[in-house]
């Protein structure tokens, strides 16, 4: 006689995987999704009972790899998932090949190059290579820097959806950093929207006065942004214009640590 497989038979075979191992199946699936789900997304993916899942997306929210949505019921990558994916790119096998296409670029571009990635409410640098010239702007890694008036964080604001742009712009405190510095929510997105379409993004004196930076995305194996690569220097000695020359540069790097994702 064929046996009907039950739901209790189902848990059964789930729960002799081992935990860990449905953790992190699970960590993995939450972050191909890149944005907030409900355990009953996942069903499908993880083959996981509805209670596995409700079971481990407590007991990743508690121990701060998750956290939960405003709206109680959806989850997010939480503090210590993100601490982990900055501890990972930053490992020495890792950290070896990327400082090597970052010195390559900062030589040919004379400027300082970094790495950043999107924290949730600011861009944080992973990586930086200083330019040789004395006269030069430093920023430690580690360094937060705005969303709204820098070339990678406008770059990351440029990959939200409308919905969560709009609510960005409608509750950011948009500060004046520099006279330069687009404070209207309206001029700011007509830019986002334009950089959504050139693909790469500018930052004229608005985050520094006297300072510029150019920005393009790294891009991961689900064509998401992960990281920006970006150029920055002193108005004194690179001009915007100058800073446009170096684009096909900047985006062939770009393509090159992208590669190491």
């Amino acid at each position: 006689m064929k046996h009907i497989e039950t739901d209790q038979d189902e848990t059964a075979r789930t729960e002799r995987i081992p935990t860990t191992l449905r953790l992190l199946t699970l960590l993995e699936e939450i972050v191909k999704k890149g944005q907030p789900v409900l355990p009953t997304d996942l069903s499908g993916a993880t083959d996981l009972p509805k209670a596995t899942l409700h079971r481990l997306f407590q007991t990743l929210e508690g121990e701060g790899y998750l956290q939960r949505e405003p709206d109680g019921r959806s989850y997010s990558v939480g503090p210590r998932a993100r601490q982990l994916a900055v501890a990972t790119m930053s490992t020495m096998r890792m950290r070896t090949p990327r400082l090597a296409i970052m010195r390559a670029l900062a030589k040919d571009i004379g400027e300082t190059c970094n790495l950043a990635i999107p924290d949730r409410e600011a861009m944080v640098y992973l990586d930086r290579v200083e330019t040789e010239w004395h006269l030069r702007v430093q920023f430690s890694v580690g360094a937060h820097v705005p969303f709204y008036c820098t070339a990678g964080g406008k770059l990351y604001l440029s990959t939200l959806s409308d919905a969560r742009l709009y609510s960005y712009l409608r509750n950011a405190d948009l500060a004046q950093m520099t006279p330069a510095t687009l404070t209207d929510p309206r001029a700011l997105r007509a830019e986002i929207l334009q950089i959504r379409d050139q693909g790469f993004a500018v930052d004229n004196e608005e985050f520094l006065e006297g300072v510029i930076a150019f920005a393009m995305p790294l891009r991961d194996q689900y064509g998401r942004m992960p990281a920006t690569i970006a150029f920055q220097g002193p108005t004194q000695r690179i001009s915007i214009k100058q800073g446009y020359t170096h684009l096909p540069r900047l985006k062939r790097a770009a393509e090159e640590l992208s590669a190491l994702l």
